[in-house]
């Protein structure tokens, strides 16, 4: 028995039963397709950001301390290690946000010392300019 096709329409995803055969004698069994595991992306180690923070921001000497940690989380992934990787790049992220966090700190610092030292030399003149004491003719 050959089958045919109308045209436009698709074949049964199954094949007819040789004759004199039925439904009761044939094996009961379910094939269940297997797929593989979705791929998991590598954990990142964030070495350019360690690089970064060593060589601008290296505060209390973390920005060295993060890319110690970047670059063991890089040889982690590279032995198919991802749990370690994962501790290590996520130690590195840590040290890196504390030491962008203490060098901006420092900086807002440095430059609300310079201001007030500012303000208060322009004040102690305009002061000493008042008195007469010295007086100031400014820049020679």
């Amino acid at each position: 028995m050959e089958r045919t096709r109308a045209p436009g329409l698709a074949l049964p995803p199954y094949e007819p039963l040789v004759e004199g055969l039925d439904m009761e004698n044939m094996s009961r069994s379910v094939v269940v397709p297997v797929e593989p595991p979705p791929v998991q992306a590598p954990p990142r180690d964030h070495l350019a950001w360690s690089l970064c923070s060593t060589l601008y921001c290296n505060v209390c000497c973390l920005g060295f301390l993060a890319l110690v940690f970047s670059v063991k989380s890089r040889d982690r992934k590279v032995l198919s290690d991802y749990s370690g990787a994962l501790s290590y790049g996520s130690t590195a992220k840590y040290l890196n946000i504390t030491a962008l966090l203490l060098s901006i700190f420092f900086i807002i610092l440095i430059i609300a010392l310079v201001a007030s030292g500012t303000i208060t030399i322009v004040n102690l003149l305009h002061h000493q300019q008042q008195q007469g004491d010295h007086p100031f003719y400014g820049p020679t």
